[in-house]
C-alpha cells in the first residue's frame, strides 16, 4: 500500500528538516511526501530541495492558508492512502507508516496515539493524546481522533472531498467528522504513538484559539449531525482534553 503524506508549510525553516527526516526514516518503503509550500521567503525551499527527491514532491506557490494547501494536496497525491504531517511535527518512530499500512489492511480509516512535545530535540512531553475506539454516538459525545494520526484510504478521501475553507481552525475536525459519521467507513484505533506534535498549533496556541475551534466544531456538528444551538459535545470535547492533561500529570 502506497501511503501519501501531505505536509503544508510556509516559512518553516526552523522545523521542516525534522519533519522530512522522520518521513525518510520510515521503514515502510512505498510512500511519498508531498510538500505544499505557500511561497516561503525563508530557507524552507532550499532545505526541502537539499534532500533526495525520489520520495519527495514539492509544490510552491501562493495559497489561501493551510486548508487551501491541503486541498491542493488532495488533488495531487498518488498513494492508495493519505494523511497529514504538519511541518513542525514528526513521526514518533520509524514504524509509524508501517503500522498505519497494517491498520488500513483491515479498515478504511486508522488513527492512533499522539504526544504533544515542547520541541523535537528534548522531546519533552507536555500532554499525551491516546486514541479511543469510536463510541456509539461518535462525534456527538465529544470524541474525535487526533488529526495528525488520521489516515484514510483513497476511497474515503474521494467520498469526503475538500476541506471547508469557511472554517478557519476546525476544518480538519469537520473533514474527520464527515469521514467517520456520514459514509459508514470502517475505522480502527491503534494503541501506538504515531506522531510527536509541537505545542502551539493554530487551534491550541491560546484560550481564544481553543474557544474558536470549539465554536467552529459546533457549527460542523449542526450542519452534518443536526445538533442544536448547543450540544453535549460542546462541553464534553474540551473536557476530554482536560482529562488527558490531568491523567498525564498525575
Amino acid at each position: 500500500m502506497k501511503i501519501s503524506v501531505l505536509t503544508v508549510c510556509r516559512n518553516s525553516a526552523a522545523t521542516i528538516s525534522h519533519t522530512i527526516d522522520s518521513f525518510l526514516a520510515q521503514d515502510h518503503g512505498d510512500k511519498e511526501l508531498l510538500i505544499i509550500d505557500g511561497n516561503s521567503s525563508d530557507e524552507t525551499l532550499a532545505i526541502v530541495r537539499s534532500y533526495p527527491q525520489d520520495q519527495i514532491r514539492l509544490v510552491s506557490e501562493p495559497d489561501s492558508g493551510m486548508y487551501d494547501a491541503l486541498n491542493k494536496g488532495l488533488r495531487l497525491y498518488t498513494g492508495d492512502a493519505v494523511g497529514v504531517l504538519n511541518s513542525d511535527d514528526c513521526f514518533h518512530d520509524r514504524t509509524a507508516l508501517g503500522r498505519i499500512s497494517a491498520g488500513l489492511e483491515q479498515a478504511d480509516i486508522v488513527h492512533g496515539d499522539l504526544d504533544f512535545v515542547e520541541d523535537h530535540l528534548s522531546k519533552g512531553v507536555v500532554r499525551r493524546w491516546r486514541a479511543a475506539p469510536r463510541p456509539a454516538k461518535g462525534f456527538r459525545t465529544g470524541w474525535m481522533p487526533a488529526h495528525p494520526t488520521f489516515y484514510v484510504k483513497r476511497k474515503v478521501a474521494d467520498a469526503v472531498g475538500a476541506f471547508d475553507l469557511s472554517l478557519k481552525v476546525a476544518s480538519d475536525y469537520d473533514w474527520m467528522l464527515r469521514a467517520v459519521e456520514l459514509h459508514g467507513f470502517r475505522i480502527a484505533a491503534t494503541s501506538h504513538v504515531f506522531v510527536d506534535m509541537m505545542v502551539g498549533g493554530a487551534s491550541t496556541r491560546s484560550l481564544a484559539s481553543h474557544i474558536g475551534h470549539n465554536l467552529e466544531a459546533l457549527r460542523s456538528r449542526r450542519r452534518w449531525l443536526g445538533s442544536g444551538f448547543v450540544d453535549y459535545a460542546l462541553i464534553a470535547k474540551p473536557a476530554r482534553k482536560i482529562q488527558q492533561l490531568c491523567h498525564y500529570n498525575r
